[in-house]
């Protein structure tokens, strides 16, 4: 199985570099090829230019500038997003990704208006991430990023394995919640 594993946050003592660690080892020891893109450490730009949205339908031009990552998600058949929510949303660059290498002609194809599934090649997806606040303060807000993994990511993709892994109220989680959050991400990838 070969899985891409976008980490999105700035630094590397962070509970979601922890997470994201655990990911990638214990899907290398399931003997998964894992693709770890580390959108921060690769200096992803996530700025859609004004040119990049004007050739946005273009589906031969739009490509061209994000070539090396639509390959990357072409190749997948495994999808594992790992990012903390912050202020009820996804870091700027998860989601400059999300709207520069999700594209029609990669993530998504429209036909007449219709539009249908792009990365059928990838059968299982996850989320890992972290919320400062309670599930409760994310369900009055919507969870944004909950509802744009479970609904578009997943449109994108339709897998047939789905996780969603998130640990509430980060900001007050002691050192055994954070733990037992980390052997919970280990064993749904032993798993996955």
């Amino acid at each position: 199985m070969r899985a891409l594993v976008i980490f999105a946050h700035p630094t590397e003592e962070s509970f979601s570099a922890a997470l994201h660690q655990t990911i990638v080892t214990t899907l290398q020891k399931r003997n998964w090829e894992v693709d770890d893109c580390d959108l921060y450490k690769e200096e992803f730009s996530p700025i859609l230019t004004p040119h990049e949205r004007r050739i946005y339908l273009d589906e031969t031009a739009n490509i061209e500038l994000v070539h090396p990552y639509v390959e990357r998600l072409r190749a997948a058949e495994a999808l594992i997003l790992v990012f903390p929510v912050w202020i009820f949303g996804f870091p700027a660059i998860l989601k400059g990704f999300f709207d520069r290498v999700c594209l029609p002609g990669v993530a998504f194809h429209i036909d007449n208006g219709k539009l249908s599934s792009g990365l059928t090649q990838i059968k299982k997806l996850a989320a890992v991430t972290t919320y400062g606040g309670t599930r409760l303060r994310a369900i009055l807000a919507g969870d944004p990023p909950r509802c744009v993994v479970k609904r578009a990511v997943r449109f994108y993709c339709r897998p047939s394995k789905m996780r969603y892994l998130a640990l509430y109220n980060m900001n007050r989680a002691n050192d055994r919640q954070r733990k037992q959050f980390l052997n919970r991400v280990q064993i749904e990838m032993e798993v996955f």
